[in-house]
């Protein structure tokens, strides 16, 4: 995939951060965005892409009614970005949140990969947007019990995506997208934790989709190309 050609690219929770900001920028470059979330925003409103509300990919409503929305239509590039994150400590575990998180930040994106499998042909991409907090060596703080779990758990699956569609062809990118000034990591909407602006991040995120091939299908990356261990 190149920049200087016109791609049909969908993201999930692309009302918002590093997803509106990935949209954003394929819309700049002349790609056709469809723009999958629970609720739009004011902003991902104004961008004139194809925003699918309603979508709670954790759901099989929401799975159905994507691939629904997305009939017929030939996806070059197929962004799992929609992710939450919980804080559980060894003293406050909390099993509802870490299922909760399991099932937006693992099983979600690996059931709507496969349900929109039809979509995708020879050259198609998935991206998946996980953390290297899912890394077991990278691991030397502790806590966030269910956000470790289920990336861990997005990991793993991702390879297995990588290495079951490798004969058709279709290759899977596994990244981290860095310590971004998002809403996530600032709760009260105030953006002051993180590293890099979600514009940073989707630029990076998206260079390394577009120069995606299968020699590196099923690699886990940080954003500034570095590759993380499991």
């Amino acid at each position: 995939m190149s920049t200087n050609t016109h791609n049909t690219i969908v993201i999930t929770g692309a009302n918002r951060g590093i997803g509106y900001s990935m949209a954003k920028i394929c819309q700049q470059r002349g790609d056709i965005v469809y723009a999958l979330c629970r609720q739009s925003s004011k902003d991902l409103d104004a961008l004139g892409v194809n925003v699918v509300e309603k979508i709670d990919i954790a759901t099989q409503a929401g799975i159905e009614k994507a691939v629904s929305s997305l009939s017929g239509i030939s996806i070059d590039l197929l962004i799992n970005n929609a992710g939450i994150l919980r804080d559980e400590q060894l003293s406050d575990l909390n099993k509802d949140t870490i299922i909760e998180q399991f099932n937006v930040n693992a099983l979600a994106p690996l059931c709507l990969s496969q349900a929109l499998l039809a979509n995708l042909s020879s050259g198609s991409k998935i991206g998946l947007i996980t953390s290297r907090m899912g890394s077991v060596t990278d691991n030397t703080s502790g806590g966030r019990y269910g956000y470790r779990m289920s990336k861990a758990a997005l990991n793993i699956a991702s390879v297995s995506l990588a290495r079951d569609l490798s004969n058709e062809n279709i290759a899977v990118g596994i990244y981290h997208p860095g310590y971004v000034q998002t809403e996530m990591v600032n709760c009260d909407g105030v953006l002051r934790n993180g590293d890099i602006s979600a514009n940073v991040a989707a630029e990076r995120l998206l260079a390394l989709m577009d120069n995606l091939t299968m020699a590196d299908s099923g690699v886990f990356k940080h954003s500034n190309g570095e590759t993380l261990p499991w």
